[in-house]
């Protein structure tokens, strides 16, 4: 009898909880669903033998931390390519039809979050997975559970025995209002927008703190190897009746003017939705045209993303704020009258520097235009001259440093002001701490900007050196630490001290050596003693260092403070001499490339790595001195530009590998050819 109940409970709930979460019409109160699960979790802890992992009580989620997974996905999840105009979505058409003849298009919205990849096996949730590099992704299963929209066993029939269906997870505006309300009020960081959002809950390590972010999950793609479909449209409305949350937006459109139609209602429509989208999606609806089609490596040919334009919004500067980085670097910061700009509530936006404020002739009380460049980064494009206070005066520049009252200087050549108090700046010294722990650099782990400001503020450190003195019992007792990530911390500390030279010099935070010159100049010199010792003519003799570079290097080494940190450096045990590489061949010797995008099967740092192990150059910028771009998806469109005034040849993932064996490119390639 209590079995009974138990499960009748389970249906009832799973019943009610699609009618709320997927079909938004609940047919009971949340008074009487509260009451109906209380009944069940009392049960279900006064008889553990009936446990279920898909009950309805589990998807409250655990305070149990868990790792990550890395997972192989059975379907590569492929990117789209992305259009910016009705041009160049016109020409896509076309280009389906001159191939495939009339066809049939499927037209949804791009939904704005995180890519996921649900697999299931006899009807039952078996795994999620996060999209990762395309080939492979973290197991966040735990989390998904959470997730009130995701089915965790199918409804009515009919369903493949095994099979995957890809979507969105998305933070709703409501959560992400409210999640950024209870940090702001906690003293903590605001999420940038709600996809960053919905994927940093993603990857929480405890589910219970996901139950509790409110994140939704749209789905939009079926793959498996027997799917019972000869169409997408059918597929979707199938992949509803099984208890799906599915886009009831979505349409079938049989010509160009319904496809257009269609884009022009939702970027209109857009701003009352209750999540975040930046486009629509249009697909070709039959599965056999699909496969005549067919793929490029890291895309499909029969579906492409049209991209809403960056919202704009009008709204008044209330003053301006001077942030100082960890170079010293002084950045203005707009602050404003609360607006609400594609989906988030926009309090403040960049001024980047003086030259770029007197050029906008910005003023304090302004009315101003703000817009989000990429849909993140809120910054202000020009101000409405007609609303302007006629008492108006240009507005003042910072001339001493906001944080520490040093005198700010400028100079020769730069835009921004600097602050030039290096060991005295509170958001300098924390910065460059912070730059040294990041996995490009030192790459240890547990270390977030947060946890260094407490560990600064509660005098333990005070510079990079400080770090190899940490103890796990000075760091258990500080709060949102304890023991176990005390332990983290440190031992990851200690495995860093293995970290290759170049990074460790990239990790000194010297200003303009970046990650690419930190290389070039790890196998010029060699090693740390090499490069502190080197004339500004010397230096400028490696790669990829000018004469800026040259004499930021020799000024960094000129200060007694950082010669002192980095022989306490020395005395902790961090590599300063480069290893001697062997190379796999010489198939790319005398050529230098430049990496751009994102690519399918390797990271832009498996493709530099590449490169050097087969005797080429990597070099960070678009110059006459590079031979090949190696594009992927969303190449930088400044990049292309130099590139095809430059004439340097374009070349794909797949042509750059077939070049480590030896093959050359043909002379067509070229970005046409790529997207």
């Amino acid at each position: 009898m209590v079995r009974e109940r138990i499960e009748e409970l389970r249906r009832q709930l799973e019943y009610h909880n699609h009618k709320y979460y997927v079909e938004n019409d609940p047919s009971i109160s949340d008074f009487e669903f509260d009451a109906l699960m209380r009944e069940l979790q009392q049960l279900e802890e006064a008889h553990p033998e009936f446990a279920d992992p898909d009950s309805p009580t589990m998807r409250v989620g655990s305070d149990i931390s868990s790792e990550f997974v890395t997972v192989r996905h059975r379907y590569p999840m492929l990117s789209l390519g992305n259009t910016y105009s009705l041009d160049e979505l016109h020409e896509f058409l076309e280009r389906i039809e001159r191939e495939a003849g009339p066809t049939e298009y499927v037209c949804e919205l791009k939904f704005d979050g995180t890519a996921i990849s649900l697999t299931y096996e006899n009807g039952r949730l078996l795994r999620a997975v996060t999209r990762g590099d395309g080939v492979e992704g973290d197991d966040v299963t735990a989390n998904i559970r959470t997730i009130r929209s995701v089915p965790l066993r199918l409804r009515g029939d009919g369903w493949p025995a095994y099979f995957e269906i890809r979507g969105e997870v998305l933070m709703p505006y409501a959560s992400f209002d409210k999640i950024n309300a209870e940090r702001e009020a906690a003293g903590e960081s605001l999420f940038a927008n709600p996809r960053n959002a919905a994927a940093g809950t993603l990857k929480q390590q405890q589910s219970a703190v996901v139950a509790r972010r409110g994140l939704d999950c749209t789905l939009y793609q079926l793959s498996g190897d027997d799917l019972p479909f000869s169409t997408h449209w059918e597929s979707l409305l199938k992949a509803r009746e099984w208890g799906f949350k599915v886009s009831e937006h979505g349409r079938v459109c049989r010509t160009v003017a319904e496809v257009d139609a269609f884009i022009a209602r939702w970027d209109e429509a857009r701003r009352d939705l209750p999540f975040p989208t930046d486009g629509v999606v249009i697909k070709v609806n039959d599965f056999a045209e699909r496969r005549r089609i067919g793929f490029t490596a890291k895309a499909p040919r029969w579906a492409v993303a049209y991209k809403f334009k960056a919202e704009q919004a009008l709204t008044r500067l209330v003053s301006v704020d001077f942030q100082v980085g960890r170079t010293g670097a002084v950045t203005p910061v707009a602050n404003l009258e609360p607006v609400r700009l594609a989906g988030t509530t926009v309090r403040r936006a960049t001024l980047h520097n003086a030259e770029q404020m007197a050029l906008l002739d910005i003023r304090p009380d302004d009315m101003v235009y703000v817009e989000k460049s990429g849909e993140i980064i809120p910054k202000i494009t020009g101000v409405e001259l007609s609303q302007r206070p006629a008492d108006s005066r240009p507005f003042v520049y910072a001339t001493v440093c906001p944080e520490c009252g040093t005198p700010l200087v400028r100079y020769e050549g730069e835009a921004k002001h600097y602050c030039p108090n290096q060991s005295g700046c509170r958001p300098q010294i924390i910065g460059r701490i912070i730059h040294f722990i990041r996995r490009k650099a030192m790459d240890i782990d547990g270390l977030g900007e947060e946890t260094v400001e407490l560990l600064y503020e509660n005098g333990l450190l005070h510079d990079i050196s400080d770090l190899y003195d940490l103890k796990a019992e000075q760091l258990a007792p500080l709060p949102r630490l304890g023991e176990k990530s005390a332990d983290n911390i440190v031992r990851s500390i200690a495995a860093s001290r293995e970290v290759p030279f170049h990074r460790v010099l990239f990790g000194l935070g010297i200003r303009f050596v970046g990650e690419t010159t930190a290389k070039y100049l790890a196998d010029h010199f060699r090693s740390l003693n090499a490069v502190m010792h080197a004339t500004r003519e010397e230096l400028v003799e490696a790669d990829e260092v000018g004469g800026k570079i040259a004499d930021a290097i020799v000024d960094y080494f000129a200060d007694p403070e950082n010669l002192r940190i980095i022989g306490r450096l020395r005395d902790a045990g961090l590599r300063f001499e480069s290893e001697e590489r062997t190379l796999a061949s010489e198939s790319l010797a005398g050529r230098s490339f430049v990496i751009s995008g994102k690519f399918a099967t390797h990271s832009r740092d498996e493709l530099k790595e590449l490169i050097e192990m087969h005797g080429g150059r990597n070099l960070a910028a678009v110059s006459a001195n590079v031979d090949f771009i190696v594009a992927g998806e969303n190449m930088g469109p400044a990049k292309l530009k130099k590139a095809e005034k430059l004439g340097v040849k374009i070349i794909s993932e797949e042509e750059f590998v077939a070049m480590i064996g030896g093959e050359e490119p043909s002379q067509a390639a070229t970005q046409g050819t790529l997207f």
